[in-house]
Formats: C-alpha cells, sequence, structure tokens
C-alpha cells in the first residue's frame, strides 16, 4: 500500500499530459533551464566583482599618531 506500481505512475503521467498538453512540458523545462544559466552567470559576476574588491596592496603601513590626545 505504501509502494506505487508501474499503473500508478502511468495514470499520473496520462493526467500529466492531458492537463498540461504535449508542448507545454517542454516549454517550461525550458524556462527553467534558462533561469538556471541565468542564476549561474549572476553567481559568476557577483564572485568577480568580490574578488576586484578584496586586491589590496600589503607593503602599505600606517604611520602611528604623532600626539597622545588626553581627556580634561
Amino acid at each position: 500500500m505504501g509502494s506505487f506500481s508501474i499503473w500508478h505512475w502511468m495514470i499520473v503521467l496520462v493526467i500529466v499530459l492531458l492537463v498540461f498538453g504535449r508542448g507545454k512540458i517542454p516549454e517550461l523545462m525550458g524556462d527553467m533551464a534558462k533561469g538556471i544559466k541565468s542564476f549561474k552567470k549572476g553567481m559568476a559576476d557577483d564572485d568577480a566583482d568580490d574578488k576586484r574588491t578584496v586586491e589590496h596592496r600589503a607593503d602599505e603601513t600606517v604611520s602611528p599618531a604623532k600626539e597622545k590626545v588626553s581627556k580634561s
């Protein structure tokens, strides 16, 4: 009772094909693929931006303060 037989899956497949139609399913998969590609491209662009902002010169030093400020 807990598992589905091949006939259950065939009935579900027929119902899905009737609801969405034969041409609609490939269109949905194509839209999903375009979304995934766009997401990956955005992530790659974001990583490239992060690498540019992290670069800095390590040989720069900070000069110490010349005067001490005392509280009155």
